[in-house]
């Protein structure tokens, strides 16, 4: 068993360290203060993100990247998506090995609209890392920290990494299944949060089952329509990284996003929001980067472009909805039937 470097020490990370503990792996954990790793390392907790679970003694933090990096075979980049580019600039200065490189991370950079994968490959030169492979699922960390059973996918450009990387995971509570769709697998990671914002709104203002049904099932078919103009295989959002995410994030008060979501609805200000929050809502910034994508894309997204308006336009949520009732109608499965033509036409 050797030695795995996890960049991030928020609940995630610390949860993923855990599961390479339980399998016997070596884990150092990257935490950005020293005050949080001192007392992950002193208290074998993390009670800001994790509240009542035990930390494994092979988990050891350390607020010194150099020290972390040092030794290790894989790397496992758990970090806000925002912050990913400058981890990875200072980590390219310390890989004095070729390593393998997962990340768990789910996001569109803005402007850029990179994936998390192509940001790391801009970042860190090739010849440093044997592949860059993506974790991503239905997967609360309180969850998976507690070894209740969790299943999730990892892609990767070559199939013998992805194996690699799927034998470091697996163990009898979680469950790893690998897929060839690189971009499915991480938009489907990154573009569920803004939907899950959705449901939060959704739920916060007071509506019920019937209208958080319509909004996961067609925020699926807007996921499927920007990710196959992007590549994507779209039976890949019929799995664990699509409508499984979808489910598990759209519908549990331990997504971050669908707090958020919830508090908007309730009609409190974004700001005060996230500052209430204390931990990125990854979503936020997505919707921004996908609102922006499908606009070059020229890919219909009106939930995203709702959810958009009432992030950065300050609309009024249930205005947004009215406006989504009342749009002209159309056949259900015209997206599906779209995308089926276009890739037979290919």
């Amino acid at each position: 068993m050797g030695k795995v470097a996890v960049l991030g020490a928020g609940s995630w990370g610390t949860a993923l360290a855990i599961v390479l503990a339980d399998n016997g792996h070596e884990v150092a954990l990257w935490a950005h203060r020293k005050e949080h790793a001192d007392e992950i390392n002193e208290t074998r907790a993390n009670e800001k993100y994790l509240k009542g679970v035990t930390i494994p003694e092979r988990i050891v933090a350390d607020s010194q990247l150099d020290r972390v990096v040092g030794g290790a075979d894989h790397i496992l980049l758990v970090v806000p998506t925002k912050a990913m580019r400058e981890v990875c600039q200072n980590l390219r200065e310390l890989i004095d090995h070729k390593v393998t490189i997962t990340h768990a991370s789910k996001g569109i950079e803005p402007e850029t609209f990179k994936r998390v994968s192509e940001v790391i490959h801009e970042e860190i030169p090739e010849e440093l890392y044997e592949d860059i492979v993506v974790l991503s699922g239905p997967s609360h960390a309180e969850e998976v920290s507690l070894r209740q059973p969790t299943t999730v996918t990892i892609s990767s450009k070559k199939l013998e990494v992805a194996e690699k990387v799927q034998d470091l995971f697996m163990n009898r509570q979680f469950r790893v299944y690998t897929s060839p769709d690189l971009i499915g697998v991480e938009l489907g990671g990154a573009l569920k949060n803004i939907i899950a914002l959705g449901a939060g709104i959704s739920d916060g203002l007071g509506y019920g089952d019937n209208a958080k049904a319509a909004l996961i099932t067609r925020g699926l078919a807007e996921i499927a329509r920007l990710g196959t103009s992007m590549g994507a295989n779209p039976l890949t959002f019929s799995g664990l990284t699509g409508v499984g995410d979808l489910i598990v994030t759209c519908t549990s008060s331990h997504s971050r996003n669908w707090r958020a979501g919830y508090k908007l609805g309730q009609g409190n200000d974004l700001d005060e929001v996230l500052e209430e929050m204390g931990m990125v809502v990854e979503g936020v910034r997505t919707t921004k980067a996908a609102y922006q994508l499908s606009q070059t894309q020229d890919v219909e997204m009106p939930i995203t472009s709702g959810i958009y308006r009432i992030l950065f336009e300050k609309a009024h949520a249930r205005d947004v909805v009215d406006q989504l009732m009342t749009r002209i109608r159309r056949h259900e499965m015209e997206d599906l039937t779209n995308i089926l033509d276009e890739q037979m036409n290919d």
